[in-house]
């Protein structure tokens, strides 16, 4: 099977799966998800995205439809029923099936989307171009919601200016990307955008920072600006999909490019944990068919 879908309890290619119009994302992207890359069968730092679900979950009060153990077996079945041993494997938690109406509806029961699909991920070798976007975005870019009009509005800018990557900022700070985090190096630090309420807490982000410690690298968790970018050594983003790339230009100005070699440690310590991680066995291969 090149694709799969699984909506509350069935299966099949996604091509044929279908939904009720009554469930609450189609009205308000009413829900909250996850992704992550899968390679070998094995979803990477699958157990840190669980978690990540049930905090966005329980901030927007929207209850798990299983307990964690449950969904990440059932996680670990669909990726082996995938031909392909890598893709991205794609879930979402929305609040129900109800009638359109802003509060909760009272009686609905919360509606299990999860996809998988061939995936190549974007080559961490290769330095790419940014677009700085100011983040008209709410106060609550914590919780991964699927409430993304305006990432999507910010990625649709870069990518008619040829950038790969949207960098938000408010009033200059460098908040994070459009669908990734940000960062700097300068003078042997690397430099982050504190956790708050306006950025997502990236898995790559968080595994990142805990290498380059491992690494005495020196970490700073505090906001930088645009200007900052300019002058950082490096600068470069973070993403399940993306891990570790660099940038060479932001709003067609070129940066960085002054210390590849500690960025090159830094994406390569990554790349090896991942390598390490997606080596195990799924057991569920074993049940195939």
């Amino acid at each position: 099977m090149k694709t799969l879908g699984y909506y509350n309890g069935e299966y099949g290619p996604l091509e044929q799966m279908r939904v009720p119009m009554n469930d609450r994302v189609c009205f308000f992207g009413d829900g909250v998800y996850e992704a992550t890359t899968v390679e070998n069968h094995i979803p990477y730092a699958l157990d840190e995205h669980l978690q990540r679900m049930e905090r966005s979950a329980a901030k927007l009060e929207i209850p798990l439809p299983m307990e964690l153990q449950a969904l990440r077996e059932t996680l670990l079945e669909m990726t082996a029923k995938l031909d392909s041993g890598s893709s991205q494997l794609y879930w979402q938690l929305t609040r129900g099936t109800a009638p359109r109406t802003h509060a909760f509806p009272k009686d609905a029961r919360p509606n299990l989307w999860i996809t998988l699909r061939p995936f190549s991920m974007r080559d961490p070798s290769l330095s790419y171009g940014l677009l700085s976007v100011p983040d008209t975005r709410y106060f609550h870019c914590d919780v991964k919601t699927l409430n993304l009009i305006p990432n999507v509005m910010a990625a649709e800018r870069a990518a008619r200016a040829g950038c790969e990557e949207a960098v938000f900022h408010r009033d200059g700070m460098v908040t994070e990307g459009s669908h990734s985090n940000m960062h700097i190096l300068k003078n042997g630090v690397l430099q982050t955008a504190p956790l708050s309420n306006l950025i997502l807490p990236g898995i790559t982000r968080a595994q990142l920072l805990k290498l380059a410690r491992e690494m005495g690298v020196p970490v700073l968790e505090k906001a930088f600006t645009l200007q900052e970018m300019f002058q950082a050594d490096e600068a470069f983003f973070t993403s399940a999909s993306a891990f570790c790339c660099r940038a060479s230009t932001l709003d067609g100005k070129p940066i960085g490019g002054k210390d590849e070699a500690l960025l090159s440690a830094l994406r390569n310590a990554y790349l090896d944990k991942f390598r390490k991680e997606t080596s195990a066995v799924n057991p569920y291969l074993e049940k195939r068919p």
